[in-house]
């Protein structure tokens, strides 16, 4: 069923479902009915049909049963409410903390992790406005049923064991602000859904199983906060990454890769944290960078960005933290740099440079080994560094600003094109010879005369080694390659089943969607910043080293926290 007609069929909904218990109440107990038998029959293949094209939670008909005539609910929003989280119960696997213990009766407002509030648009009546079952260790599944929240702002469940898909029925609640599934077992595509959410500021998706691309969109939308760290996201950063208006982006521990863009200059006014650390992203930094004088934390470690530093870095002012390490950057550190006021923590350890300040060594916490600097400590060998220093970089040839498909078979259609020009002078030789001894030369002939089968016998050689190698991957794609075949997989996944495998990666399918059983809960999560008091607390400093593409959680505290995000959500798990 389209998402435009569900509006439309609430109420027809609701009004079969009382019809329903009604009926199912009288005759459980003898009673007569005025409705006739046929009528009985046409409300019960409706409201199965409606379930078949919707809804994909629990036993309606048991839902049904479950809500007798006797409950008494204070208006029409929360019997809904009733409905769709006993939906959602009856999914639940596991409950250690027995959070939804009381989840019973009509007094939805009393129970565990749901808080009411007068509706917006109706002061008089209450609803549910909110479910927080953060750190509950819950180990279950989103069902459509939670559309029925139509009036809901905030959906926390972060640090629990719910895997599956979001339910393409969020797309109901039109009033949801703030949208927490983070550290979890999500798997499958992007949540599209996410998209149609007019009202949604704060999006959280980290430490999740979500694959593939993420829609270019998302960075159209009005967010203020989006985190989604340590997923299995490949795609390159659009142009249109500067259009979002967040304060914090962290996209950090993910497949992204291309080039930082140079949109970055639309940011300026409202970014202050951006984490793309651990990524694949492979370019210069931009000399925009500079404009972006509210960041306080810039973290683009663990890539192949190249080149020298631009000399605008130097005017981000507002600057606390950043952190280059772990990338193939060279040339000098930009004085202004590190005579930034608020800078204390700067680290590019294991680069190529070449010099920096004196002001650098007068910072709080500064890493600058493994570098090429003179007369300082733990640093890259003189032939390291000669060997790499060697061959200059050039920025423009990333062309980040234009398609780079074009620009690759360019140079790779050059060599090819070589061969074929040798080819045809040898060629000549031959036909000399030809007249003097026709039998020989005819023979030889046509190969000469015939440049495209001479240069393609050349090219297949080289050629034929390395497409041998997918051949032989391509029926046994589990064994050879398991990390390249993941992507394409992953897509038709089943939800929340099969047997929880040790390594993720080597089987496509069952990786994807992690199995909801036998799941330890995440300590380390529970120990992370709090979002509304992240302020106070102490900057750790950054200890870097060669990361994992997936760390473990446990090494999510030593790299720096998010400040002053003001959201309701508790302690979700680090940033990192």
């Amino acid at each position: 069923m389209k998402r435009s007609n569900i509006h439309n069929t609430l109420p027809f909904l609701t009004t079969l479902i009382f019809i329903g218990a009604h009926y199912l109440f009288l005759s459980g107990n003898g009673a007569r009915t005025d409705l006739q038998e046929p009528q009985i029959n046409q409300i019960h293949r409706q409201l199965l049909q409606y379930r078949h094209e919707y809804f994909s939670g629990g036993d309606y008909v048991a839902i049904i049963r479950s809500v007798p005539s006797t409950l008494v609910f204070e208006n029409p929003r929360l019997e809904s409410s009733y409905i769709a989280l006993q939906a959602w119960k009856q999914t639940f696997l596991s409950d250690p903390q027995n959070l939804t213990s009381n989840w019973v009766g009509p007094n939805v407002c009393n129970y565990t992790g749901i808080f009411c509030s007068p509706a917006l648009d109706n002061s008089s009546i209450q609803t549910v406005a909110g479910i927080d079952l953060n750190h509950g260790d819950i180990a279950g599944r989103l069902v459509e049923e939670l559309g029925l929240l139509t009036d809901i702002a905030l959906f926390h469940v972060n640090s629990n064991r719910f895997c599956g898909r979001v339910p393409k029925s969020f797309g109901n609640l039109k009033l949801l602000y703030e949208l927490d599934l983070s550290n979890n077992r999500f798997a499958g595509k992007f949540p599209f859904v996410v998209l149609d959410l007019p009202q949604v500021k704060f999006l959280d998706l980290r430490f999740n199983e979500f694959e593939g691309d993420v829609p270019k969109e998302l960075f159209d939308k009005d967010l203020d906060a989006i985190f989604i760290n340590h997923n299995r996201f490949t795609f390159e950063l659009p142009e249109n990454f500067g259009n979002s208006p967040a304060s914090v982006i962290v996209l950090a521990n993910n497949g992204f890769h291309g080039c930082m863009p140079a949109t970055f200059r639309n940011m300026s006014r409202t970014l202050n944290e951006v984490i793309l650390m651990n990524n694949g992203l492979r370019s210069c930094l931009p000399e925009e960078i500079g404009m972006l004088k509210n960041v306080t934390v810039f973290d683009a470690s663990n890539n192949e960005m190249v080149g020298s530093l631009p000399e605008s870095i130097g005017e981000m002012e507002s600057l606390e933290q950043l952190h280059l390490a772990n990338n193939k950057l060279s040339g000098t550190i930009p004085k202004k740099l590190c005579s930034l006021p608020k800078l204390k923590n700067f680290t590019f350890a294991y680069n190529f440079i070449t010099s920096e300040p004196p002001a650098c060594l007068d910072l709080e916490d500064v890493d600058d080994t493994r570098n090429c600097l003179r007369n300082r400590p733990k640093q890259r060998s003189t032939l390291q560094c000669k060997i790499f220093l060697h061959k200059p970089v050039n920025c423009k040839s990333f062309k980040c600003q234009s398609p780079r498909p074009p620009s690759p078979p360019t140079p790779s259609l050059s060599p090819p094109s070589l061969p074929p020009l040798s080819p045809p002078p040898p060629s000549v030789g031959p036909p000399s010879p030809l007249p003097q001894t026709p039998p020989p030369p005819n023979s030889q002939t046509p190969p000469p005369f015939h440049p495209p089968p001479p240069p393609p016998p050349p090219p297949p050689p080289p050629l034929n080694s390395p497409p041998p190698p997918p051949n032989s991957q391509t029926p046994p794609p589990f064994h050879p390659p398991p990390p390249l075949n993941s992507p394409p997989p992953p897509p038709p996944a089943s939800p929340c089943g099969g047997e929880p495998p040790t390594p993720p990666p080597p089987p496509p399918p069952p990786p994807s969607p992690p199995p909801c059983n036998d799941h330890q809960p995440p300590a380390a999560a529970a120990s992370g910043p709090n979002l509304a008091s992240s302020r106070a607390l102490p900057i750790p400093p950054l200890r870097f080293q060669r990361f994992p593409t997936s760390p473990a959680l446990v090494d999510k505290d030593l790299l720096p926290t998010i400040s002053d995000t003001r959201y309701a959500s508790g302690t979700p798990p680090p940033f990192y």
